[in-house]
């Protein structure tokens, strides 16, 4: 499962919520058709009966929360799509939930750590690798040599005392 959102709060009175998209584009997830919702033992699937953009966020009304009470139960859950539903990326594209776990060795054989989460910046993307210390790694080009996704590998032109 890949976390698209996390619900924010209820919208109104009548059962809907606001979701907090952590995709490219802010309607990205009504790319697909199933979206599943967190739970201690882990997803249910949710059956979304509308969504539209409302500002920065998703407004979503799920089957059976019909009330502002039931929408604030849900705050706080994640919203989720199976990998499987994804598009496949084209040739040397990733998807960002695909590299988060990657190990990151440089071209001198230095374990520099995993790749735990990557931002934007406006720029490029960014990887935070963590290990014995956070690196940020611009995720370019010129600086990510291989990335070896059925390995769990990276290597990158990387100074380890950067």
């Amino acid at each position: 499962m890949v976390v698209m959102g996390r619900i924010v709060a209820p919208y109104g009175i009548k059962g809907w919520v606001k979701i907090q998209p952590y995709t490219e584009t802010l309607d990205s997830l009504f790319d697909y058709e199933h979206w599943w919702l967190s739970e201690k033992g882990g997803w249910r699937e949710g059956e979304v009966e509308d969504a539209k953009i409302h500002g920065g966020v998703i407004a979503a009304k799920f089957a059976g929360v019909e009330d502002r009470d039931q929408a604030l139960a849900l705050k706080g859950k994640e919203v989720g799509v199976p990998r499987e539903d994804f598009p496949e990326a084209d040739e040397d594209e990733y998807y960002w939930s695909d590299l988060v776990g990657l190990k990151v060795r440089n071209q001198q054989g230095v374990e520099l750590g995993v790749i735990g989460s990557l931002f934007e910046t406006g720029a490029n993307d960014v990887m935070v690798v963590e290990g014995e210390r956070e690196r940020l790694i611009p995720f370019v080009g010129q600086v990510v040599l291989e990335v070896n996704l059925e390995a769990g590998t990276m290597l990158v032109d990387w100074d380890a005392d950067f």
